[in-house]
């Protein structure tokens, strides 16, 4: 019986194992094995150079560049997302007037395609026409090169971004305060705890596992951020927000350099791993 129930699993699991190792590992192996040549296609006509690829990455101060402004975005793009997140989960569940249509609201942007979220903020951040600059200059303020100056560039990025993606994270943490038990608040209040006193000592705690979940998932999204690089500033000017995504396309499809490509690719998924790993041990030692 237990012999035919594990041949009925591996039977039941292998279209899905058979699909992870062809779109997921045959890929990676053959990338990371694509970074020890020097190659701009394939392995046809490839000089094999080991680890050279990675050594002359990590020397190079254009990749260093990509690794900093990815790190700089990841980080601010996460923290606004889940403030965000969490001020509007927030409200929402303090039953706020009319949340009936701030909910859908709140989410019509996640559902959006980036090139579209992308359009519009391209609209609004038009030096002469843009909504934002017009209300800069209403209130008698100097309009701004949004996407132009390299100062702002970056955070342009991150205001769009924290714009579709916020949601995601609303929701992660709408959950977990929906979650928490209505005796607990009650008892709370029998007890005479303020606002104060009941976010800081009961709601915060018992939302670090979501707010951690929805940390984890954006800086694992923000850290391989393309489109909207790609569409809003094609990682100008200059350099400014050129991104390790940014940086493997430009080797790989404009200098065809592929082997190079494919080691900054390589160093992309270990640190997305980690930051994976991060949580799974987390998620693990909570269970102890």
């Amino acid at each position: 019986m237990n012999r035919n129930s594990g041949i009925l699993a591996i039977a039941l699991l292998s279209p899905a194992i058979i699909l992870f190792l062809v779109l997921t590992i045959y890929p990676l192996a053959r990338v990371f094995a694509l970074s020890l040549f020097s190659t701009d296609y394939g392995f046809e006509g490839a000089t094999y150079v080991g680890i050279e690829n990675y050594s002359d990455l990590i020397a190079q101060r254009f990749f260093r560049t990509a690794a900093w402004n990815t790190l700089v975005f990841a980080i601010l793009a996460t923290v606004s997302e889940v403030g965000l997140g969490l001020m509007l989960a927030l409200m929402v569940n303090g039953k706020l007037p009319g949340s009936r249509f701030v909910l859908p609201a709140i989410l019509m942007p996640y559902v959006l395609s980036t090139m579209v979220v992308t359009a519009i903020w391209r609209a609004w951040f038009h030096f002469d026409f843009g909504y934002l600059n017009n209300v800069l200059r209403s209130v008698d303020l100097p309009a701004v090169e949004w996407l132009f100056n390299p100062d702002i560039a970056m955070l342009s990025l991150v205001i769009v971004d924290t714009w579709q993606t916020a949601p995601l994270a609303f929701l992660i943490i709408l959950a977990g305060l929906q979650s928490v038990p209505d005796e607990i608040y009650e008892a709370a209040s029998v007890d005479g705890a303020g606002p104060r006193h009941v976010f800081f000592e009961i709601t915060l705690p018992l939302l670090l596992p979501y707010l951690f979940l929805a940390a984890l998932l954006r800086s694992v999204d923000a850290f391989k951020i393309f489109d909207k690089v790609f569409a809003l500033t094609g990682g100008g000017p200059g350099q400014a927000t050129e991104t390790l995504s940014m940086y493997v396309y430009r080797l790989g499809f404009r200098f065809f350099d592929v082997g190079a490509a494919s080691a900054a690719a390589i160093i992309m998924v270990v640190i997305s791993g980690l930051l994976a790993l991060i949580y799974a041990f987390k998620l693990v030692g909570d269970k102890k």
